[in-house]
This record gives C-alpha cells, structure tokens and sequence, in this order.
C-alpha cells in the first residue's frame, strides 16, 4: 500500500467515524424547522406534530420557523444554503416540485436537496363565501360560465396547490374565474369569509373549522374519494367533473450533502411519529394520510411531481406576476 492509498483510506475512516459520532450525539441544540406558509395550514400543522415528537424523543427543541412569502421559495431557499448539518430542516408542500417551472428559483429541487421523506398527502376542497348564491360544484360552474372572468378564487400564492388545484378545475371545466393570489393560505380566509374574494380551493385541514362552523360553504372535495372529516361533501368528480384529482403532499427536506447518518436518524424518527396513533388521528382530523416513504422514494416522488404540475403549469399558461 502505497503512503498516498494509506492516507486516503485514514481519511476515509476517520469521516466514517466523525459521521457515526454525529448521528449518535445528534441533536444537541435545537433544531429549526422552516415552513413557507403562514400558521395554520397543512406544511405548518405537520411541522408542530413533528416537532413535538423530536422533543420528546431527543430532548432538543424542535421550532417551527414561518417564513411566508413568494409561494414557499423564501423558505426553501433559507434551507438550500443552510449548513447541512441536520438543525435546518424544511416542510415544504407541492410549490416545492412547482415553483421552478414558474419561477426563476435560485436552487435545484432535486439537486440541491436531501428529500427525507414524503409526511403525508392532503386533499384540498373547494370553498365559496356564503354570499355566493351556489351551493354544488355544478351551480358554481354555471355561474362562472354565466358571468365569466367575474368570480374570482384566492390563493396561498401563484403556483401553490390552492393555485394549481383551481387552474386544472378551470382547464377541465372551462370557467374563467380569476386569480387573487395572498401570502398563505389562512392570510386569505378573512376576505373570503368576508366576501371580498368569491371561493377557493384550500386544504381540508385550514378549513375545516371554518365549515363546520358554518363561515364558509363546501362544495366538493378534490381527492379522488370523500374526505373523512367531510363525510357529507361529495367529490368534485362525482359533481359533474370526472377524471378531476387532485392533492397536496408534504415533504420533509434538509440541504444537500448532509451527513448520511444523520439524516438516517431524522428519518427513521420521522416514520416512526407518522405512525404513531396521535399523530395519525390528528393527521387524519386535517383530512391527510401519513405516508413516511424512504429518501430514495421522496426523491422520485419530487421530480414525478414536478412533471405532472410542469404540464399543467405550461398548459394554463401561468407565468409569475
């Protein structure tokens, strides 16, 4: 063995060694979990009950960091350049795989990322202020055939599932409703209850409350069956749209180039707090169902995904504003 070959393979042992260390010692200070999207929402929600969980097994902190604005790019690019240590993570939603075929995004979302794992799958449902005189998807649809580019939707901004959801119902539909884009999802709630903007298509878990208690209409559910919590809302497809689906996830994620042990242990912690009952119920009470899919699997999910919207995205022609 030659004094350069002895040398590297020192090298490589002792990064071995100092990454196992890592991972064992792991977390020793607390860890910072940002979030594109204003308090309240799916991403967020998600990232409390993970949080929780962390503290509780490791003892270190878990904070969720809310860093709204420019569809979850702000978020995401915080995380990109943090230090790939494992006390910078990221929850982040389908603007995630989104955004760069929209906008001129300062990182890769394949490879400038370690994708730790898909959390869970959100059904989204479309709702309309109670001054709206409609109270089925059908009855939406003809009133926006009948006054055209008159009712419009609000947004957690352009190119977030809210956003993407209404433009695949306005490409399978051919209503003209137009976009009124908000920084987060529940920062739009006060008008839409208020009248100010006419519907939207927002997550079961930001809105649920709100249906339950009567401040806003339900009028169908966008996932392929009927959601759980709203057991009495028919599915968009059975309302006169067949074919339609769609559905927001959430991914957990950290910067590129963390240490492969350490991310080993944030994702078996992960898996482990979507599996337990709490946190499926809770889960389940937004409407969401755990997934806790491998790296290797997030990541494939990440550019499907990606594709999918992609097409979307060229087809209805939106750009950023």
């Amino acid at each position: 063995m030659t004094n350069a070959t002895r040398a590297w393979c020192t090298a490589l042992v002792f990064l071995v060694a100092t990454a196992a260390a890592q991972a064992q010692t792991y977390p020793v200070r607390p860890i910072r979990i940002i979030v594109g999207f204003s308090p309240g929402g799916a991403a967020d929600v998600t990232a409390r009950l993970l949080g929780e969980k962390y503290a509780a097994t490791w003892g270190a902190n878990a904070v969720v960091d809310n860093r709204t604005g420019a569809s979850g790019i702000i978020a995401t690019d915080i995380v990109a350049k943090a230090n790939p240590d494992g006390y910078t993570l990221g929850l982040a939603a389908l603007s995630f795989a989104v955004n760069p075929s929209i906008y001129k995004v300062p990182y890769d979302v394949v490879k400038d990322f370690t994708h730790i794992t898909i959390t869970a799958v959100n059904p989204l449902v479309l709702v309309v202020s109670n001054n709206l005189p409609v109270k089925s998807v059908q009855e939406y649809i003809d009133l926006a055939k009948a006054k055209p580019d008159t009712l419009t939707f609000a947004s957690s901004g352009t190119g977030t599932s809210p956003h993407l959801t209404a433009e695949l119902f306005k490409l399978m539909t051919g209503v003209r409703i137009v976009h009124i884009p908000y920084k987060g999802s529940t920062a739009a709630h006060p008008d839409l209850i208020g009248g100010q903007v006419n519907s939207m298509f927002d997550t079961v878990a930001a809105t649920v409350q709100l249906i339950k208690n009567g401040r806003l209409r339900a009028l169908g559910v966008t996932s392929r069956a009927r959601s759980r919590e709203l057991p009495d809302v028919p599915t968009i497809a059975e309302s006169g749209v067949p074919g339609y689906e769609s559905t927001s996830w959430g991914v957990l994620y950290g910067p590129a180039r963390m240490p492969h042990a350490v991310m080993e242990k944030i994702h078996r912690e992960t898996v482990r707090a979507l599996a337990m009952p709490d946190v499926k119920e809770r889960l389940a009470r937004m409407g969401a169902e755990p997934i806790g899919n491998t790296p290797a699997e997030a990541t494939q999910y990440i550019k499907s995904e990606s594709e999918k919207w992609g097409k979307t995205v060229r087809a209805a022609g939106i750009k950023s504003q």
